[in-house]
């Protein structure tokens, strides 16, 4: 959704016990970029202004406690926990800390891998923020949109001002080898004017060892910008640039974890993106006040999509997961239209992104308004990876292998030698 760790996969349905196993903490409710498009602050939710700017050390300390009490009862392999905002450097160095300090000390001895992550702009990131993100073994996810140009023009300050130079000097203090391994990655906003080569080129000048690549936040009742004289699918038809330059590449390059995913679901695999799979989102939002929320994507929708009645002063996570709201996250294919439903890719596209299906006038029971661009993806990508297996099997067929002529025994001698 919003970090460069691969989210944990949920299991199907029929299992039992629903678990959250990402935690989005909106450590501070502000930002100092002014994103034109940014589902948080731009679109039809203005919750984040009746929220403290800070998350508070009381509130801190009762997350924490109850992260740690849902991770001790459902005891999952793996929890994400993930520093978000708003920016969440704002919060300051020192609640950062406070708040690391605190979930490690409650989920210590819990049998459960606790991934602590910070999704960053990395504007404010500096040598003191990286060393209390070393002492605490925290990742750091950087929000980057490709190429200066297109960077600047979807990420400005709030004087509308360019940010990539800010960005880029903190992606050089990440890279440096005492910070290196605290590096998550690069999520990037596809930009449908932006040339895909060139963005995917620019990402990777930054050496991320693994990248994202989002599509902007939409529905039916507000469609996603389509550039005028582009194809039916523009933001399929761009993905499918991308995945040619990297799936070409004569090495591995990077991870891509839209790619990677959908390359696992073809081969029957899982996915570890929320974009792609049956099995819906595992993933509950935290406000500063202590608000718990579904998905924050749902802010695209209205000002109520992904508001709940819940608190954490007087719910815990088992009464959150049992919430209609967070059941539909997790709804998988029996939360989809007919029409969905009866794809034949369903098992690899899961309707995409739910937020994205929303129409007025029938809620969520629609694909996605992106789903023109995802098939073509799909299909696009399966005919590679059919090509590349086709291939293979030629050069490795017995008909080809027979048909040259036969080498000499070892020590055999050729005529005329």
């Amino acid at each position: 959704m919003r970090c460069e760790v691969p989210r944990r996969v949920l299991p199907p349905r029929q299992e039992p016990a629903a678990t959250f196993t990402q935690f989005v903490v909106k450590l501070h409710s502000r930002c100092n970029f002014g994103c034109p498009d940014c589902y948080v602050y731009e679109h039809r939710d203005r919750g984040w202004a009746d929220e403290p700017r800070v998350m508070s050390p009381a509130v801190m300390g009762r997350l924490s406690a109850r992260i740690a009490e849902h991770v001790r009862r459902h005891t999952p392999e793996r929890v994400q926990v993930v520093l978000h905002g708003g920016e969440p450097l704002l919060a300051g160095r020192a609640a950062v800390e406070r708040f690391a300090v605190r979930l490690r000390a409650d989920c210590r001895d819990l049998g459960t891998a606790i991934d602590l992550l910070v999704q960053t702009n990395a504007s404010l990131l500096d040598r003191d923020f990286l060393d209390v993100f070393l002492r605490h073994d925290i990742t750091v996810g950087v929000s980057l949109d490709g190429t200066p140009a297109s960077h600047d023009r979807q990420r400005p300050d709030r004087a509308g001002r360019g940010t990539y130079d800010e960005v880029a000097r903190g992606l050089a203090l990440l890279r440096l080898p005492r910070y290196r391994r605290l590096y998550g990655g690069l999520l990037c906003v596809v930009d449908a004017v932006a040339d895909p080569v060139e963005t995917y080129e620019a990402l990777l000048a930054h050496e991320p060892p693994r990248l994202d690549l989002l599509l902007p936040h939409a529905t039916w009742q507000f469609p996603p910008p389509r550039p005028h004289g582009t194809a039916a699918a523009p933001y399929g038809s761009w993905l499918a640039a991308v995945f040619d330059r990297w799936f070409d590449a004569p090495r591995r390059e990077t991870s891509v974890r839209l790619f990677d995913s959908l390359l696992d679901l073809h081969l029957g695999g899982t996915s570890s993106s929320e974009v792609w799979g049956p099995y819906g989102a595992d993933v509950v939002v935290i406000q500063p006040s202590g608000l718990i929320e579904y998905n924050d994507i749902l802010k695209t929708v209205s000002a109520e999509a992904a508001r709940s009645v819940l608190h954490i002063a007087a719910h815990d996570f088992d009464r959150a997961a049992a919430d209609p709201g967070f059941a539909a996250e997790r709804a998988g294919p029996d939360g989809l239209c007919g029409q969905c439903r009866s794809c034949p890719v369903v098992r690899v596209c899961g309707g995409g992104l739910r937020a994205h299906r929303h129409h007025p006038a029938n809620g969520f029971d629609n694909p996605s308004c992106y789903c023109a661009d995802l098939r073509f993806l799909i299909d696009h990508v399966r005919a590679r990876v059919t090509d590349g297996v086709t291939a293979l099997r030629e050069r490795l067929s017995p008909a080809r292998t027979s048909s040259r002529p036969p080498s000499p025994p070892p020590h055999e001698t050729k005529p005329g030698e």
